[in-house]
Formats: structure tokens, sequence, C-alpha cells
């Protein structure tokens, strides 16, 4: 049996990472055999390039570079880790995937969305989620969660996350445009409210595929 594949998306601050790895231990207390990955990352060669593309360095990634190391990233991990984790009937829970690209480099960095998609489709060999729970919060929410996680744990920004507010706007306006482009993949759910709310948003919404 084919296992199932999640992904969380939206913009900074909205709680991917935490829910998440809830989901995921909801998913083991069921019985459920889970792979908990995230993007860009989740094998070796991948995480190396997560290092490339979100550290400060002297020499950037251009916008195409930043592309094409992301979609990199991406065909490791669908390859080597997400295909044979769907093909022992496991559920894989991805922190990030293909519709990350579509909005921070094409709605908020202005590449081509339809050439995103052409990209995206051959580093994934046209992998897509069963199911996308897109956790949306306004910029204010955004930046207020962003400076508090950052004074909470002694780090600054990452090169993506210190991008400007124009930036950011534009990226939540992509997110919430994929969505309604795809109604039958996308739940979207408000991440600004009380967490326990939002836990029980994300276990309705993987009811859909159960």
């Amino acid at each position: 049996m084919q296992g199932k594949f999640i992904t969380f998306e939206g913009p900074e601050g909205g709680g991917k990472s935490t829910h998440a790895k809830e989901l995921a231990d909801a998913l083991r207390a069921e019985g459920k055999t889970v792979l908990e990955t995230r993007e860009p990352g989740g094998t070796r060669l991948a995480e190396l390039i997560r290092g490339l593309v979100r550290e400060e360095r002297e020499d950037p990634p251009v916008t195409r570079s930043e592309v094409l190391l992301f979609l990199a990233s991406r065909a490791q991990v669908v390859a080597n880790a997400i295909r044979p984790a769907l093909a022992r009937g496991e559920w894989v829970v991805c922190d990030r995937f293909s519709d990350s690209t579509f909005a921070y480099q094409g709605y908020g960095r202005g590449i081509d969305v339809a050439l995103l998609k052409d990209l995206n489709e051959f580093a994934t060999e046209g992998l897509k989620p069963d199911l996308t729970i897109l956790l949306d919060v306004p910029p204010d929410v955004s930046r207020a969660r962003l400076a508090e996680r950052q004074c909470a744990t002694a780090t600054s920004a990452d090169r993506i996350e210190s991008a400007g507010e124009l930036f950011h706007r534009r990226l939540r306006d992509g997110f919430l445009e994929l969505a309604r482009q795809e109604p039958s993949r996308f739940v979207v759910i408000d991440s600004s409210g009380p967490r326990e709310e939002v836990s029980r948003g994300v276990m309705k919404a993987v009811d859909r595929i159960r």
C-alpha cells in the first residue's frame, strides 16, 4: 500500500516545524510509520545545500542559483528519502516542499511561476503531496514571532527571513493564490490563534486523506 505525503507550508513564523512534529507524533501514536523531513534538507547532501541557501555569505546565491539549489535539494530528498518511504507504505510529513519555491522564488522574487513548476516537475519526477496544510499568518504576526524566536535562541534572521516587508507580503499572497488554485490539495488554517486550535485544525485536515 502506498503511503501518504503531507506537507506544511506558509509564511515565516506560522508554526510549521512545531505542527509538523506534533502531527508526526500523533500519527505514530495511531500505529503508523512516519518519516519526518524538511526542505531544504532531509539527506546529507540536501542539508549541505540548506546551509548554502540560508546563511549569509560573501558570495550569496543569485536568484537563479537559489532556485537551482532548492531544486537540487528537493530532487535528492525525493529520490533518496520520500519516494522510498512512500513505497514502503509510510506516511511522510515534510516541513516545506514545492509550493515554497513557487511562493518564495516565484511570487516573492519574481521568477515566472509556470517556469518554476516545469523545473519542479523535472526535479520531483511529478511527485505531489496528498495534502498541503497552509499555516497562514499576517505579516505583523510573522515579524513578531520571528523576533521572539531569535531572542529566545540568541540567533539572527537568516538571509531569507531578513528579506524586506514587501517581499514577505508578496510571499503570503502567493501562498494564498496557490491554495486558491488547488483547493482539493490545500487546507488553509489561520495560525495566528491559539496553538491548540491550530492543532485541531491540522488533525481535521488530515482526516481528508485517511
